[in-house]
């Protein structure tokens, strides 16, 4: 098999965590995902999270870590919801309650609506939702959050309606679908 045709996805995180409960805490509670299983690993422990049905594990936790410092190798995970702005709105307030949370950032790409935010451990993490359009990429501007939906909507489609490449989300997923198995077949 060549490279070109060996298709991957980016199925799951593993970081290493200094206080595991503490990280498993604010991942269960804060965020929803399940823990799937843990148990040792040589000398440190390991946890795995989910919320899927399809994914053993989304992110997993790996003891060890010497001091909750902000990580310099990677800048963030991101995880895609199939939720709502409302879901959004409600994720962005359990953030703000929980002082553990920090650098906390609602941004818009056009093609998102995202907040970031670095977790107990400093890790970068963004929760997004796909909004109904391609924007040529990379884009941010501020989200609102406070406002409503409609307003949302609205504002996102204009700040960015002018944007190369702008167009329906569906016709772009739809185009890059054709494009990889017009080159899975050569």
């Amino acid at each position: 098999m060549s490279a070109s045709a060996l298709r991957l996805e980016v199925a799951h995180s593993v970081l290493y965590v200094h206080d595991v409960d503490r990280m498993v805490g604010f991942y269960t509670d804060v965020l929803g995902f399940e823990v799937t299983d843990r148990g040792p690993i040589g000398p440190n422990e390991i946890v795995f999270l989910s919320q899927t049905a399809n994914h053993h594990h989304q992110v997993a936790f790996i003891t060890g870590r010497p001091a909750p410092e902000k990580s310099n190798n990677t800048h963030h995970t991101a995880y895609r919801s199939a939720g709502t702005l409302d879901d959004l709105k409600a994720l962005l307030g359990r953030l703000q309650a929980d002082e553990g949370v920090s650098g906390i950032m609602p941004l818009t790409h056009g093609n998102a609506w995202s907040v970031y935010f670095q977790d107990p451990e400093h890790n970068g993490v963004e929760i997004f939702i796909d909004t109904p359009w391609h924007v040529k990429q990379p884009q941010g501007k501020p989200l609102d959050l406070t406002k409503s939906n409609e307003e949302i909507i609205a504002a996102t489609q204009e700040a960015f309606a002018t944007e190369p490449e702008f167009g329906d989300l569906r016709r772009f997923y739809d185009g890059r679908a054709e494009h990889l198995a017009a080159r899975a077949a050569d």
